[in-house]
């Protein structure tokens, strides 16, 4: 793909944050944008963003854990704009929990929407975008899928699922060489409303772990704007890259992981209780 001029982009998670850029920032640059998120609020709000774009755009209010609404989306949206070329699977939500203390409804919830919704998301679009034979599948995963922190178990297996799913994806699209391509994003701490509406439960406690203050230390990671995320994801897709790390967080701690395969997980636990007091 040399450029978003008059091609049409899928965005999940469109109503906030990354999703929220990613669309103003392909209505920019011509490209016409199929929306959906969860928050109709938020959605509504991006929606006034694009106003003054001369771009075809439209929305639906979507829980990407559905199957069965996000099939009837992808239909939609190839009716609505003729062909999609992307799909950029955004949508995701945070827990904060032992292994443990997490409920079977809050580990099917996170994998519902994390991992689930990027695999019926990819699925669903797939056919459209390689009748193109010009597209891209963006799903995005988290610093979190490449390395493992305590209270975030479930989280870690979304993402590292994403992660495994997008590169053997990857793989068979160019065996396939049919003009699609697939990209995984791993952001370090985006400022965006993930650690707002994370769920933190209480069994952090049993680690010597305030909830609360777990909360917020995570919220204070979070320190690259969400327009300055959008934009690199944009720039490598257009450089057809397989692996995007956002952030010097997310550099860092993957140098580290790499060198320290194993000897990292003590240091994480250390630092997570250090940064908890």
């Amino acid at each position: 793909m040399k450029s978003f001029n008059n091609k049409v982009a899928a965005i999940t998670g469109a109503g906030s944050g990354i999703g929220q850029q990613l669309a103003v920032l392909l209505a920019q640059q011509g490209c016409h944008v199929a929306l959906s998120d969860i928050n109709e609020q938020g959605l509504a709000s991006t929606l006034e963003l694009l106003k003054s774009y001369p771009v075809t755009v439209s929305s639906q209010v979507l829980d990407v854990s559905n199957r069965e609404a996000v099939q009837q989306w992808a239909q939609a949206s190839v009716q609505q704009h003729g062909s999609v070329n992307m799909v950029f699977n955004n949508a995701g939500v945070a827990l904060g929990s032992t292994v443990e203390g997490a409920s079977y409804q809050e580990l099917e919830w996170i994998v519902g929407i994390n991992f689930w919704g990027v695999v019926y998301g990819t699925k669903e679009f797939l056919p459209f975008i390689k009748q193109t034979k010009d597209g891209h599948i963006i799903n995005i995963s988290s610093l979190f899928g490449l390395t493992a922190q305590p209270t975030q178990s479930a989280y870690n297996a979304t993402k590292f699922a994403v992660r495994g799913f997008t590169e053997s994806l990857r793989q068979e699209l160019d065996m396939e060489n049919c003009g699609v391509s697939s990209l995984c994003v791993h952001p370090g701490g985006i400022r965006t409303n993930i650690a707002k509406a994370a769920k933190m439960n209480d069994s952090v406690k049993s680690l010597g772990l305030d909830p609360v203050k777990s909360s917020q230390q995570f919220d204070k990671l979070l320190r690259t704007p969400p327009e300055d995320a959008a934009q690199q994801i944009l720039q490598a897709v257009l450089k057809n890259k397989r692996r995007l790390l956002i952030g010097n967080d997310a550099k860092v701690l993957d140098a580290f992981q790499r060198i320290f395969p194993t000897g990292y997980q003590r240091v994480s636990g250390i630092m997570t209780k250090l940064m908890n007091k």
